[in-house]
């Protein structure tokens, strides 16, 4: 589980919860408790789960109040029982009210990731093969769901557009309108790749999506880096996968990585995995993930 979490990188994020929840103040809060009140909270695990998120809201009651004393009694990508404490706080009652909803909003949307991410990696046991994320993220919190990928067990792919070439289905069928595009001797993918790797920088890799035996078959004679099978069957990925092997055990040059995508859910990972792919990207552990239940429960001290 190594990713380098950079909490400056949220500040943005976390300072636009606060203008939204927060705004011009807690008016129950305020209007109710007194000052010099403190409490202690503990953050209880409703559901069985892997946790995500906990340096993030200890960062965000940093910004609210310095004097805020936050405990973990687990780390981040540790899978825990209902009702299992998870960290506790203490501090001004005030400011534990105010940022109690904004705190588990992080907590349990970030855990919820990594609990579903460490599903699809349990189903494909014994194989290894890699999960992946997608860009399929909420607006803004791509860094932090992608760190949750990873506490889940999952690999992060291109973090967006700018990190890597991913050549797919409608940069293609956009290349095949260009009436200039003379396409006698090579196929829209070899044209595509050849164009874009004379323009990126040196090192970063090229990926091409596919949909047939001869997309893939072109993406090989294009030497792409990684070619993606996109939603293809069982049997269609059992073939591409072949037609990969095969080209190599021919003479081949090279032997890219291969990738599926598209509709793969926890019924269908494991047969996925079986096909030999070296890596299955899926969307849905971020996009479908659900938040895992946790809570808040505070008291005097």
């Amino acid at each position: 589980m190594d990713f380098n979490l950079k909490l400056e990188k949220i500040d943005t994020l976390i300072q636009l919860a606060i203008q939204e929840d927060i705004g011009t103040g807690d008016i129950t809060t305020e209007n109710l408790i007194p000052d010099n009140l403190f409490v202690e909270g503990v953050f209880i695990a409703k559901e069985n789960g892997t946790i995500a998120g906990l340096p993030v809201i200890e960062y965000f009651f940093s910004k609210l109040d310095k004097n805020v004393l936050f405990r973990h009694w687990v780390k981040d990508g540790i899978s825990v029982n209902k009702g299992e404490t998870i960290a506790t706080i203490s501090g001004s009652a005030k400011t534990l009210l105010s940022g109690e909803r904004i705190a588990l909003n992080f907590l349990q949307r970030l855990s919820g990731i990594a609990t579903h991410t460490a599903q699809f990696v349990e189903r494909i046991k014994p194989l290894k093969t890699p999960i992946m994320d997608t860009r399929k993220t909420i607006p803004g919190w791509r860094y932090l769901e992608k760190y949750a990928v990873v506490m889940g067990g999952g690999v992060n792919h291109r973090i967006g557009l700018y990190d890597q070439v991913l050549i797919k289905d409608n940069h293609l069928d956009i290349m095949k309108n260009r009436l200039f595009l003379d396409l006698s001797t090579d196929s829209i993918i070899e044209r595509s790749v050849s164009l874009v790797r004379r323009k990126v920088k040196q090192g970063i890799l090229i990926e091409v999506e596919t949909r047939t035996p001869k997309e893939v078959r072109d993406a090989l004679g294009a030497r792409a880096d990684i070619i993606l099978f996109d939603n293809m069957n069982i049997e269609q990925l059992k073939e591409a996968v072949k037609i990969v092997k095969d080209w190599k055990s021919a003479g081949g040059t090279h032997l890219p990585v291969t990738e599926a995508s598209g509709n793969i859910t926890l019924e269908t990972v494991h047969l996925v995995a079986q096909t030999g792919v070296d890596r299955i990207s899926a969307g849905a552990i971020t996009h479908s993930a659900k938040a895992m239940d946790i809570s808040l429960d505070m008291s005097n001290y």
